[in-house]
């Protein structure tokens, strides 16, 4: 082993995620895809076919598989197992089983979501997670799910980044305004919390022994100045830090890291101006990922391990991912070496996909072109595929 290489433990997961509307295609039954297609919608571009993965998955996880590494985490779309409320697709249900079944087969251990910020369009329209009957509905789905991952999946995820969810009610209550400033939707990040306990509640009584956590958006909040520090704290607890804290009863936490955010006395800063910018506009900041991990153990204590689910960067240049993926890992592997109990690292993504509006921001190891949706893999997916083939990464 080379004497910059951090040998990784026996088990670790070492591969990359992606989600279901972003990739499948055709979600008609979401209330995203409404919301693409709604009147007057400041959506550059509706997700249409997507990367067409609701047909190609047993493509993309031979690609990855092939490439070296050991885990996929996917999610399974609730608009689709129950596109209408109280009516089960039984052809979803298997379809999502036939998927599981799949990485088993390859070689690759499945890390399932159960909601990746899109609702049946049914469940949007009642109020969403702000309803008084949320949780309830919520838990029923989970429940309609569960015996397709019974044996077959040790890792589960209710809910994927609720503060971004509760976030995004805010930003459509409130169009037009400056989103770094708004506070989550309240009602949504209660019914969201609520949801996860229950579903990790009834999880464990129906899959013993699963692994049931939840992902949180990791925004790394730095104070700008000492005189910031107060400022920092409270404007980080309601974004962030409460839903970390609502994960210290769980199995395991995912953290889901990209970059940075500078907050002065009177609130939150922009990228420095000559900053390094990713195509999403974020700055240029590797290192968030070995300080995400380390606030994170900091919150849930050490009984909760901690798996990377998201870290990944937006750009057309694949030696930069290459880079940027270097500098956090070595970040990841500082923190590691200093006890944080981290048990594996999922790169977002597997697939450049729809970015929640726009097609431009590649995150992908694996190139998709949009009309005949061909798979390459990228530089950076052989490299990333190699260390996970060997068991380490760079220290």
């Amino acid at each position: 082993m080379p004497a910059d290489a951090f040998a990784l433990p026996r088990g670790f997961l070492m591969g990359a995620s992606t989600a279901a509307h972003q990739i499948e295609g055709g979600n008609t039954a979401s209330d995203w895809w409404a919301f693409e297609h709604a009147s007057g919608s400041l959506v550059r571009e509706p997700s249409g076919d997507a990367a067409d993965g609701y047909h190609r998955w047993r493509e993309d996880m031979d690609l990855l598989a092939g490439l070296g590494f050991n885990a996929y985490r996917f999610s399974i779309e609730w608009a689709r197992i129950e596109p209408a409320r109280g009516e089960i697709s039984h052809a979803a249900l298997a379809h999502y089983r036939r998927m599981i079944e799949g990485t088993r087969e390859r070689g690759l251990e499945p890390v399932v979501t159960l909601h990746h910020f899109t609702s049946p369009l049914w469940f949007a329209k009642a109020g969403g997670f702000a309803a008084a009957d949320a949780t309830d509905l919520f838990v029923r789905y989970v429940e309609t799910v569960a015996p397709i991952l019974d044996g077959r999946v040790r890792h589960v995820v209710t809910i994927n980044e609720p503060n971004m969810a509760a976030l995004m009610q805010a930003v459509r209550r409130n169009p037009g305004a400056d989103y770094t400033r708004l506070d989550p939707d309240e009602a949504v990040a209660e019914g969201l919390i609520a949801a996860h306990h229950a579903a990790r509640d009834a999880l464990r009584r129906l899959l013993p022994g699963t692994a049931i956590g939840w992902t949180i958006a990791n925004q790394v909040y730095q104070p700008a100045s000492p005189a910031a520090e107060d400022a920092c704290r409270a404007h980080a607890w309601p974004r962030e830090d409460r839903f970390i804290e609502a994960a210290r009863g769980d199995d395991w936490i995912g953290v889901q890291s990209y970059s940075r955010t500078k907050v002065a006395e009177d609130g939150p800063l922009p990228v420095p101006d000559g900053a390094e910018k990713t195509i999403m506009g974020w700055e240029y900041y590797p290192e968030a990922l070995g300080e995400a991990v380390r606030h994170t153990a900091g919150i849930v204590g050490p009984s909760v391990p901690i798996i990377v689910t998201e870290n990944g960067i937006a750009t057309a240049d694949d030696a930069r991912r290459i880079d940027y993926t270097t500098g956090a890992l070595r970040g990841l592997a500082a923190a590691m070496r200093d006890g944080v109990d981290v048990r594996g690292y999922l790169h977002w993504s597997a697939l450049d996909n729809y970015e929640w509006g726009s097609y431009e921001p590649t995150f992908g190891l694996i190139a998709v072109d949009r009309r005949t949706f061909a798979r390459t893999p990228k530089p950076s997916a052989r490299w990333l595929g190699d260390l996970a083939r060997a068991a380490e990464i760079p220290a």
